[in-house]
């Protein structure tokens, strides 16, 4: 009888920390092998243009902030999104509904952006530099908090990044959850780390696609300089300057590479993350069926 009475924390304490470790190594493995990709679309994106701002030079510059924030960025953002929906599953009783999916995904965006802001400042800052410059992360992170302090250097764009990031997850984890739940169903075949992948990797697409003028509102938000006209902008003041400046085309600057970037970063997310999470499964089973 004592045995049975652990089971439900034991499951609760090992989902936790499966999200844990699963979320931080999928977002470790999405970083590192797209970085490049990434970077060709922040450059697009920059107010100095794509070859002002370094081209196809130096295209791994700034991964070094990216991998050290994505762990803990991707860590937060499951552990959050993984309770939250659990808590709302069992309070509602609707398993499988996107409302769910859409609140856990915006409350855990909101709590993974405390990480990810000041990671995003120091990698895009890295990427636009120019080749011979070789400032480190570390040295842009201080010099903004000193010259702008916590909100307005370390910070700059969190608004922006939470409203980019909540309309994505909106539509990616709603999308991502609906393709997971009917895949069987749809094509007759069984559910694995690869299949869920695909649904990741259309989700993601579909989703970054849509979303694509609010990233170029935050790229360019949190380029500017200390002074800058662009500095003082709201992301409806900016995507107007962008508009009048580019017209339709500046406002999907970067399209292509973030939409290419993203679709395989669910690929590469959401597969690494489930294949994580069976393996993190298979082996509490393992654990508990010695016990």
């Amino acid at each position: 009888m004592e045995g049975n009475k652990e089971v439900p924390h034991m499951h609760t304490q090992y989902s936790f920390l499966h999200s844990l470790v699963a979320g931080g190594v999928a977002g470790v493995v999405v970083d590192i092998a797209l970085f490049p990709i990434d970077t060709v679309k922040t450059r697009l994106q920059s107010e100095l243009g794509f070859l002002r701002a370094g081209g196809f030079r130096g295209i791994y510059k700034g991964l070094a902030p990216a991998a050290a924030g994505s762990a803990p960025t991707a860590a937060l953002f499951f552990c959050t999104y993984e309770s939250i929906k659990r808590h709302l599953s069992n309070v509602t009783g609707a398993a499988n509904s996107p409302y769910i999916h859409m609140v856990s995904a915006s409350c855990a965006e909101v709590l993974a952006c405390l990480i990810r802001v000041p990671v995003e400042i120091a990698k895009q800052r890295r990427q636009t530099l120019g080749t011979t410059q070789k400032t480190t992360a570390l040295q842009i992170l201080w010099r903004a908090y000193k010259l702008e302090g916590l909100r307005r250097g370390l910070y700059r764009g969190f608004g922006t990044t939470v409203m980019r990031e909540i309309p994505f997850s909106l539509i990616q984890f709603p999308l991502w959850e609906y393709f997971k739940l009917h895949w069987t169903a749809t094509t007759g075949l069984e559910s694995t780390p690869f299949t869920v992948a695909l649904c990741g990797a259309m989700a993601g697409g579909i989703a970054a696609g849509l979303t694509t003028p609010l990233d170029v509102a935050k790229t360019r938000i949190m380029l500017a300089e200390q002074g800058t006209a662009t500095k003082k902008l709201n992301a409806h003041n900016v995507l107007r300057t962008v508009y009048r400046e580019r017209g339709f085309a500046g406002l999907f600057a970067g399209f292509t590479p973030r939409v290419l970037w993203i679709t395989l970063g669910g690929a590469f997310f959401f597969g690494f993350y489930d294949l994580t999470s069976r393996l993190l499964s298979a082996n509490a089973s393992t654990d508990n069926a010695n016990i």
